[in-house]
Order: C-alpha cells, then sequence, then structure tokens
C-alpha cells in the first residue's frame, strides 16, 4: 500500500518513522502547507491513504480534499479549528465509506489501556474522581515561539486544544464516561511573545540572539484549568500548561475508583501505580505477559524493554491499515467523531471562560 504524509515538520517526521516501522507501506511526503501541494498525491491511485500533518488551520480543507478524492484519512489533532468543520468531515467521511482518524495516539500507551481494561472488569467500582495535568515548559518564555502560538494557523486555542484534548480523550477512553458539563479559566501569561525572523522547529529556538526575533501579540491561551462533571455522580479537574518549568511533556493522571485507583504519568510510561484502601499500594511495570490480555496486544516489547510515544503512533497506524486492508473491521483507533468529540469540549471551554460560568457539553 502507497501513503502519502502531507507535511515535513515534527509531527511529519514522528508519522514518516511510525510508518516505515509497519514495513507494509511505501510513503511519499508531500512538502507544504496548502492544498496545492496535496494534487500530485491525490492524483495518483496508488496511494490510498493520506496523514495530514500540516498546522491546524490547513485540517479541514486537506482532509475534505482527500476524501473527496477517495482517499482514507488520518489527520492530527484538532480535527479542525472548529466542531462545524469537524462535524462536516465526520459526515464526508462516512458518506464516502472511507477509514477515517484523528490521531489521539497517547491512548495507546501500554499501561493505559491496562488501566482502561481493569475498569471494563470492574477492578475500579464506580469512577468517582479524576484529577491530572498535561504540563510542558517548552513555552515558558516570552522568546519561546512555535505556529501553535498564532491563531491564524492553530485556531483559538493553544494549550487546551493542543495538549488538552489528549488528556480529555484518554480520560473519556479509559473511563467509558463522557464529560458533560465543565468550567473552566484559561489564562495567557505572555500577551505579547518575540516571533523569531526565520522559521524554527517545534521545540527548538532556545538559542537565538535577541536581534533575531519581531515582537507579536498572542491571542491564545498558555494555560488553563477545569472542573468538570461526568454524569451525576463522577466529577474532576484538570490544567493544561505550556508553561510548566522542567515539566517536557508530562500528562498525567489520576483515576479514583470506589474499589481502587489508578494513576499514571507520561514521563514514566512504563509504570502504573495502583492504590488500594487496606492493602498495600501497587507499582507495576509493563510486561505484556502479565497485563490484561485486552492490553497485550499493544505492547510488542517484552518485560522491561521500554516503549514510549513513537510507539503509540505505530499502534494507531498499524490498526488504521489493517483496517483499510479488512473492510469488515472494526475500526480500533480514535477516528473523526472522536476529534469532533474533542472540539465540542474545546468549544465549551472556551465559551465558559468568556462567560465566566459553568457550561454544557453537547453529545456527539
Amino acid at each position: 500500500m502507497k501513503a502519502a504524509i502531507v507535511g515535513s515538520g515534527f509531527m511529519g517526521r514522528v508519522h514518516l518513522e511510525a510508518v516505515r516501522r509497519l514495513g507494509l507501506i511505501e510513503t511519499h511526503v508531500v512538502r507544504g502547507r496548502d492544498e496545492a501541494a496535496l494534487r500530485e498525491a491525490l492524483s495518483d491511485p496508488a496511494i490510498r491513504a493520506v496523514h495530514i500533518c500540516t498546522p491546524n488551520a490547513q485540517h479541514y480543507a486537506m482532509a475534505k480534499a482527500a476524501l473527496e478524492a477517495g482517499k482514507h484519512v488520518l489527520c492530527e489533532k484538532p480535527l479542525a479549528t472548529s466542531a462545524k468543520d469537524a462535524e462536516a468531515l465526520a459526515a464526508l467521511a462516512g458518506a464516502r465509506n472511507l477509514r477515517n482518524c484523528t490521531c489521539h495516539n497517547l491512548r495507546y500507551y501500554p499501561m493505559v489501556q491496562q488501566m482502561r481494561r481493569m475498569r471494563e472488569e470492574g477492578e475500579l467500582g464506580e469512577i468517582l474522581v479524576l484529577q491530572g495535568t498535561y504540563s510542558q515548559d517548552w513555552l515558558l518564555y516570552d522568546t519561546d515561539w512555535n505556529w501553535r502560538a498564532d491563531s491564524n494557523q492553530a485556531g483559538p486555542s493553544r494549550a487546551m486544544a493542543d495538549i488538552g484534548s489528549h488528556w480529555c480523550d484518554m480520560t473519556e477512553h479509559v473511563t467509558g464516561l463522557k464529560i458533560t458539563s465543565l468550567c473552566a479559566d484559561l489564562q495567557t501569561f505572555h500577551k505579547n511573545r518575540r516571533r523569531p525572523k526565520a522559521e524554527i522547529e517545534t521545540f527548538g529556538g532556545k538559542t537565538l540572539a535577541p536581534a533575531d526575533y519581531e515582537a507579536v501579540q498572542i491571542d491564545t491561551e498558555d494555560f488553563g484549568c477545569v472542573i468538570f462533571s461526568m454524569g451525576e455522580r463522577a466529577r474532576g479537574a484538570f490544567t493544561a500548561s505550556q508553561v510548566s518549568a522542567g515539566r517536557k511533556n508530562r500528562l498525567s493522571i489520576e483515576i479514583y475508583g470506589a474499589r481502587q485507583s489508578v494513576a499514571w504519568d507520561q514521563e514514566q510510561p512504563d509504570e502504573l501505580w495502583i492504590g488500594n484502601r487496606n492493602t498495600a499500594n501497587q507499582l507495576i511495570v509493563k510486561d505484556p505477559a502479565l497485563l490484561k490480555e485486552g492490553a497485550r496486544g499493544f505492547a510488542d516489547l517484552p518485560g522491561g524493554h521500554s516503549e514510549g510515544y513513537d510507539d503509540t503512533f505505530k499502534q494507531v497506524f498499524r490498526r488504521f491499515y489493517e483496517s483499510i486492508e479488512n473492510p469488515a473491521a472494526a475500526p480500533e483507533y480514535p477516528q473523526f467523531l472522536d476529534g469532533l468529540r474533542q472540539l465540542r469540549i474545546l468549544e465549551a471551554e472556551l465559551r465558559s471562560h468568556e462567560t465566566r460560568g459553568w457550561v454544557n457539553v453537547p453529545e456527539t
């Protein structure tokens, strides 16, 4: 099978490496950020799937063009910059009967799947409380810059769209519950940033001199905190931050059930903490032979061999391409409807911040 990867920046390279590791897909990299760059790939009948790894503002138009050309589409999150556009993409993919994936890859760490299977088997009991954060430090200084800080390229939200959406997707995926209402407070600490005069790579730009910058106004958030309800009983709170010194990529999630609790941290991905009330707590380390049956398939290496961020992409892509080869297979990956779901949550967060109150999250 042949696939096109649109975008050659950080995410494009991550996708390219993960696809190559599958060993079954021939890749064609499209270097460009507009629809014109897609035309050659979309006209090639040998290309059956398209990965969209461009800035957020290009996702809708590129995904739409690929679907209309009859290609299966795997798109980086957020799926679009509005729920309206995401809904249109989900409807188009369904109408064309094409495979579609929103790349919420962080679901697919083995220990995250272990938490999910523990919940499915009733070991946690009723879910009561959820807490956590997604914290990074790569935009801590006003001289730190990335296209995500430009709302024309990234959309109306930054921290909540870029990393907060991963936390919410993981929470709903693991618990099987839906966020039904929320109250959010967002903060932009750097109202102005200094943008490098030359283009820099994601997570780069740490050694530039003062003369290398120009001042720009910022209208997206560096930080957000949310309290939320999941139905009648479960309650939770989380933060998303891109200005937390020392935190490189810390997605931390704590799920407290009536029987047991679990906690996981992306910066220590092979470890899972299990909390008990009347017996000793546990810290287990990833070993496929000892994982729940439903979680084993998300670990390819034996115990003592770490599996991390890049491996989560491989797990998503494997399942995406297997579903293309087998039209009867149920998709075992996040679809466009999951991307739409996160945009509905995001828009509720933005509306809550603006109105300074609680907002209900529409069902998808």
